[in-house]
């Protein structure tokens, strides 16, 4: 199984979601099963099948929390570089011929979020950051054409 790159908050919610499904969800989808099994006859049940399936996608969900939470390896904020993009790191940049300035971190697929400002090491524009230092324009392709962004700060995430 590959290594999943996570900051110690992605940890944490990786390991609040497995407890959620642990403590909550299976209870209230054996309570479902329960419920179900006294409509009578199981072969016709479809309250008792969609538990049955729910209760099966929470127990698959559980298993891949688990191994990845088993397979994890944590980016170590103390050890960011910030004269270059690394995993971790969060980049202000600055499209070429707009004013506005966006901020990003940097992060494993399993943490991005670009509606949160959380990109992908493996995205387009997360990818073509990597690497680069402050002052530096680089050129991401992207479905809508090439864009090219000047770094403008690189932090700690």
């Amino acid at each position: 199984m590959a290594t999943t790159v996570l900051t110690a908050e992605g940890v944490r919610e990786l390991e609040e979601q497995l407890e959620y499904l642990k403590t909550v969800a299976r209870k209230e989808v054996a309570q479902e099963i329960k419920e179900a099994r006294a409509f009578g006859d199981l072969s016709e049940n479809a309250e008792y099948e969609e538990a049955r399936n729910k209760q099966s996608r929470i127990e698959g969900d559980i298993l891949q929390l688990e191994q990845r939470l088993r397979n994890v390896s944590i980016i170590d904020e103390k050890a960011i570089n910030t004269k270059v993009v690394s995993l971790g790191s969060t980049v202000e940049v600055q499209e070429q011929g707009q004013d506005e300035v966006f901020a990003y971190t940097i992060v494993g697929s399993t943490e991005a979020n670009p509606i949160q400002g959380r990109l992908s090491n493996e995205s387009p524009v997360g990818a073509a950051l990597l690497g680069h230092a402050k002052g530096d324009e680089v050129e991401v392709s992207t479905p809508g054409g090439t864009v090219t962004y000047k770094i403008i700060s690189i932090k700690r995430g």
